[in-house]
């Protein structure tokens, strides 16, 4: 780290809070796969607490232990970004599982059970539940974003490219939007999964449903997420549905226009605010 071309008081913030780095990293691993090497996760944190201890200006006002957390949650953000952990094949088969399962909407009239979905895949359902926790984990990390410092916050660090930082800020605008509004129940269980982070058999429970049932509450919220996002962002990733004049795609249509809306109503309100409001004020966390 160099800590010997640094000032002591530069050295006192990153030695008094190293263990800062050790608690972030032991959040993050517990939501990723176990493969993810712990240590290249530890070494992106160390480097933006370096870094964090080099920029901090007291004079700002913010205590240094929230800046360098919001800058080592970044860094380790983006070294997950780029390696990348969610493999082509993990990505390639849960595109197939939600084609099953769209298909198997379609004929049943109704969202098929796991068990349906891995009988129509050839796979076991244990294999099903795997790739939706895989896919999920990677949702996880966006929607975890928000929880603590902000939806704005997390873009805080030494990205060189602004237009990245935009763009990906207007990403997460709109997954909070489109979080708040889907359906009632899975709303529900994506923030008490997600940012709640309470296990699945205690949402069952207050639900009164099975875990499977909630499993698959889960992975029809995270279609609807993903779609919505598309739709709004990259509309030539967005697959048409199967039956464009059936119920479902009524629905799904109508989430859509939903979060358009409450985009735009967001817009209007941005626009509205005095032109002393900083630019850089974060987005509203997920509620």
């Amino acid at each position: 780290m160099n800590a010997h071309n640094e000032t002591p008081e530069v050295e006192a913030l990153i030695l008094s809070h190293t263990a800062l780095v050790g608690h972030i990293v032991r959040e993050t691993m517990s939501r990723v796969p176990s493969h993810v090497d712990r240590d290249d996760l530890t070494s992106a944190g160390l480097l933006a607490l370096v870094q964090a201890a080099q920029a901090f200006d007291a004079g700002r006002g913010v205590p240094f232990n929230r800046y360098a957390a919001t800058r080592i949650r970044g860094a380790i953000v983006d070294e997950l970004r780029r390696v990348d952990w969610a493999s082509r094949s993990v990505r390639r088969r849960s595109r197939e599982l939600d084609a099953t399962r769209s298909r198997l909407a379609t004929m049943l009239g109704r969202p098929a059970t796991q068990t349906e979905v891995a009988d129509a895949a050839g796979l076991s359902v244990g294999e099903v539940v795997g790739n939706d926790d895989d896919i999920a984990r990677a949702q996880v990390l966006s929607l975890h974003a928000s929880e603590d410092d902000g939806i704005g916050e997390t873009l805080v660090g030494d990205a060189p490219d602004p237009q990245r930082a935009l763009e990906h800020r207007e990403q997460l605008t709109y997954l909070t939007e489109a979080v708040a509004e889907l359906p009632e129940r899975l709303r529900l269980v994506v923030e008490q999964y997600f940012l709640n982070e309470r296990p699945m058999a205690e949402i069952a429970q207050t639900l009164g449903v099975t875990e499977s049932r909630i499993s698959q509450l889960r992975a029809e919220a995270l279609v609807l997420l993903r779609d919505a996002l598309n739709h709004e962002l990259d509309p030539d990733l967005l697959a048409p549905h199967t039956r464009p004049d059936g119920c479902a795609a009524k629905r799904r249509e109508a989430y859509f226009a939903a979060v358009a809306s409450r985009h735009s109503a967001g817009l209007r309100r941005s626009a509205a605010e005095p032109a002393n409001e900083p630019v850089g004020a974060p987005v509203s966390a997920i509620a």
